[in-house]
């Protein structure tokens, strides 16, 4: 059963946790251990899941095991859960693939950032327009890897299919021109995890995705409940007791001069770590070298000191 577009919005107003794609040492995907995944986040109060998203190792998949991974998201969870799966690439590949997603009962479409190297605003609305013909469900941008206009956003949230904007830069004043400016049946949500969560909460973000909280999800859920209740000290604490995680996803890793190229596989390294799948990676990401599994070994074992004593 899918949800309908206001439900969706108020999952969107939540914390949405990643259903990363864990690979085995041939590079298959392990169907079971996503479900197990979702099953574990379910159970621990988690109820948004983006699954072949960004931190799913999206480019990394081709069409048929992005359909293939959704499907096993939506067989693994209940009715009460609300998945968005992501979307990308030519107008007619993201038509397809929304077709394949819709026929999946797949929630709502997440619009991955633009892979072009050259867009124009535009015409990247238009391709928003054109995606929205392929299916009525409803459409999620997200909103990175370019710096668009305060009018660009403020246009995006004028497209009739979208009900919320995933908003990925680390520019809070433009958020809340954005915001602003937009149109006021529209959700924000913060795409840059725990780390921006007050930030951009106080800018009029009403949800966020999670970093730490894919395989700590108390976290992010404590995080939302003392957002919402005004708790801005609460809210101040469990964002910092994320921050050297996730400081260390920002990191380039050995043998490396791009950041956050050790994003994903540290990640990963929670949920091993937390008692859930991480798996291996997929290229162009690579594994973590030694030095880095033991910095991440380390620093989850300050973070679960810490949530032990904050949350219990």
């Amino acid at each position: 059963m899918v949800l309908p577009a206001d439900q969706i919005q108020d999952h969107l107003r939540g914390v949405a946790v990643g259903l990363l794609t864990p690979f085995d040492e041939e590079g298959m995907i392990q169907h079971k251990k996503i479900q197990e995944n979702a099953q574990t986040l379910h159970n621990k109060g988690v109820r948004t899941f983006l699954a072949t998203a960004n931190i799913s190792e999206y480019h990394s998949l081709s069409q048929k095991e992005r359909i293939e991974v959704a499907q096993t998201a939506v067989e693994a969870l209940p009715d009460n859960a609300c998945i968005l799966a992501g979307v990308g690439g030519s107008t007619s590949d993201a038509q397809e693939l929304i077709e394949s997603y819709d026929a999946n009962d797949i929630d709502g479409m997440m619009i991955m950032p633009p892979d072009h190297t050259y867009i124009h605003e535009e015409g990247l609305l238009q391709y928003y327009r054109e995606l929205a013909t392929a299916s009525e469900r409803p459409l999620i941008p997200y909103v990175r890897g370019f710096d668009p206009s305060v009018e660009y956003l403020e246009k995006l949230t004028q497209i009739e299919s979208v009900i919320g904007v995933k908003y990925a830069l680390k520019d809070a004043p433009k958020l809340g021109a954005g915001i602003a400016a937009g149109d006021d049946d529209v959700v924000w949500v913060n795409g840059l995890a725990e780390p921006f969560a007050v930030a951009f909460w106080a800018e009029g973000a009403e949800g966020f995705s999670a970093g730490v909280s894919n395989f700590r999800p108390e976290v992010g859920l404590e995080l939302f409940n003392a957002l919402s209740d005004g708790n801005w000290e609460r809210a101040r604490l469990l964002r910092n007791i994320c921050l050297p995680y996730q400081r260390l996803r920002e990191q380039r890793g050995k043998d490396n001069n791009l950041e956050g190229a050790i994003s994903v596989p540290v990640v990963k390294k929670g949920l091993d770590l937390s008692g859930l799948h991480g798996g291996h990676v997929r290229e162009p990401i690579r594994s973590l070298s030694e030095e880095d599994e033991h910095r991440a070994e380390r620093l989850y074992e300050e973070l679960d000191v810490k949530i032990n004593q904050i949350i219990g």
